[in-house]
């Protein structure tokens, strides 16, 4: 083994990594030195690196084989003893999250810019997973940033040929084994301790035809293995299941807009029963039946309110949380099952601690993505595989669960508009202003309604304590209805303000409404005060959903 200290002709200098991890675009991560910065600042920073095991894989995207080569190289020249990859280098983020936990691994380092595009004009990024396979928590990647502020080189094996990622098998890098394994039978196998694939299966091979879109992205080996290998769907139930390195020119996120082909099979059509969509790295997922949309915060109520219908969580759960922007929806589910519910900031590693503590069995956020105590991620096909155990079970329809559910716990009409790529100076005005605005809106009319409260959400972590400030702004109105506004740091174009609109109607009241029209009051009142339209110059949002 031949080590070597590269010397860096400057230093690194980016933003800290968030809870997503560090999203920049491709040709930023192509430039020289730039990957190895990073990952050099992780491996001075996890512990447990010598002798340590380190999970790596991505979601195919541009760039994802060549880096995972870097990682490899880097982890022999840092005195890791294994590295275990994917055939491919393909791995989800929650098939990863596994894999970190029943290895015993100390770390995992996911390739993946979750639902942005691939591909060189696209976007690249470098998640680092903590031992309990859940994101790392800020203690670590606060000192990850602080030591890429003070990086001077890396390490790295330079002699060493890249691993051969085709097959699976051992192979040495001088001290160290990088261990190639089928990153799909481990996540399959979990899966099927948890749901009763004869009943799915049994459903599948009946007169219930559905489609599931893989996006040209991760889940597509997934998605190909369960659906249509062990549960017995038909051939091509699994649509667009190659992963590629550009998603095939699309935008991997499984929304009402970037997934409308299969929306529409649904919503427009008539001879599929169920569809489904996961995102860039298989985390997020989207659920559609005939005629019927599932929004994300009613999908976890309904998991919530189903739970006893899967093998998997027949005991009942310990407790529910959900993200603050999402709807209230599985609260009330909570109340009447007599579980807690917790609500957390956005960010997977607070459920995390929740989790790790034993108080909650199911989590989700309004964001499409939904999870339980089984990894320490959200996991797309997981919800996928929930859907189908409680319709296989109940032998109905999505929409007449839908309706059952409203009829039994009243609906919360939801929804989010997200206004993307817009100028940083222009979203930091317009949400700065607004901030300085709350203390003087409470008492005020708004729809029709009073502010009641009007605060920027903190919340302390019951587990450790902490405190989380500066998470969104919030006008909770007399009539339970609210209107949530946030910054989003996921894209790596200006900045994508999120405006989040609720309003709750009880069992007795109209309950099938278009969430829209429901909703339109809210809508208009938020864009005149908070002048969205004005500041940004756009006449209606990204996307909505």
């Amino acid at each position: 083994m031949s080590v070597q200290h590269i010397s860096l002709a400057q230093p690194f200098s980016d933003q800290k990594p968030g809870t997503s991890g560090l999203r920049k675009s491709s040709s930023q991560f192509a430039t020289p030195d730039y990957l190895e910065s990073f990952i050099e600042a992780t491996l001075r920073t996890i512990p447990g690196v010598a002798g340590g095991t380190l999970v790596v894989g991505g979601d195919g995207r541009y760039g994802n084989s060549q880096a995972i080569g870097v990682i490899c190289r880097m982890a022999a020249a840092h005195g890791l003893a294994r590295v275990i990859t994917t055939t491919g280098g393909i791995l989800s983020t929650p098939a990863a999250s596994h894999l970190i936990r029943s290895h015993g691994a100390i770390a995992g380092i996911i390739l993946s810019a979750s639902h942005n595009p691939g591909g060189p004009d696209g976007d690249f990024g470098v998640k680092v997973n903590g031992a309990n396979g859940g994101p790392a928590p800020e203690s670590i990647t606060d000192a990850i940033y602080a030591e890429t502020t003070r990086l001077d080189g890396y390490r790295i094996d330079m002699d060493a040929p890249p691993p051969n990622l085709s097959v699976c098998g051992e192979q040495q890098l001088g001290e160290l084994v990088v261990q190639v394994i089928d990153g799909v039978e481990d996540y399959v196998a979990l899966m099927q301790r948890l749901f009763d694939f004869d009943q799915i299966g049994a459903l599948l091979r009946s007169d219930f035809p559905i489609a599931f879109d893989a996006m040209h992205a991760v889940t597509g080996p997934y998605a190909s293995r369960l659906l249509e290998g062990l549960l017995g769907a038909p051939a091509g139930t699994v649509r667009n299941g190659i992963p590629l390195e550009d998603f095939g020119g699309g935008h991997p996120d499984p929304n009402l807009t970037y997934a409308h082909e299969l929306a529409s099979l649904l919503l427009d059509g008539d001879h599929y029963s169920f569809g489904a969509a996961c995102d860039g790295d298989g985390d997020r997922n989207m659920i559609v039946g005939r005629s019927c949309f599932v929004n994300p915060s009613d999908s976890l109520a309904v998991l919530t309110a189903n739970a006893r219908l899967a093998p998997g969580y027949a005991d009942g759960l310990a407790g529910v949380a959900r993200s603050m922007p999402t709807s209230a929806a599985t609260d009330v589910v909570a109340q009447q099952l007599g579980i807690p519910c917790y609500e957390t900031p956005t960010g997977w590693k607070f459920f995390g601690n929740l989790l790790d503590a034993g108080r909650i069995t199911l989590c989700g956020e309004e964001s499409f993505g939904t999870g339980s105590n089984h990894i320490r991620e959200k996991d797309g096909l997981w919800a996928v595989l929930f859907w189908l155990q409680i319709l296989a079970v109940r032998k109905c329809s999505v929409a007449e669960i839908m309706a059952e559910h409203w009829n039994r716990f009243g609906r919360h009409y939801y929804s989010r508009h997200d206004y993307e790529a817009i100028p940083s100076e222009a979203a930091h005005g317009l949400y700065n202003r607004l901030k300085e605005m709350q203390p003087s809106l409470v008492g005020q009319a708004f729809a029709g309604r009073i502010i009641a409260t009007a605060d920027d959400f903190a919340y302390t972590d019951p587990v450790d304590g902490s405190l989380t400030t500066g998470q969104g702004l919030r006008l909770l109105l007399d009539d339970g209805s609210r209107v949530v506004l946030r910054l989003s740091g996921t894209g790596t174009q200006g900045a994508t303000l999120r405006v989040y609109l609720e309003s709750y109607v009880p069992a007795s009241g109209d309950l099938h409404q278009d969430p829209q029209t429901a909703l339109a009051s809210l809508i208009t009142a938020i864009d005149q005060l908070a002048e969205i339209r004005s500041r940004t110059g756009m006449g209606q949002p990204t996307v909505i959903t």
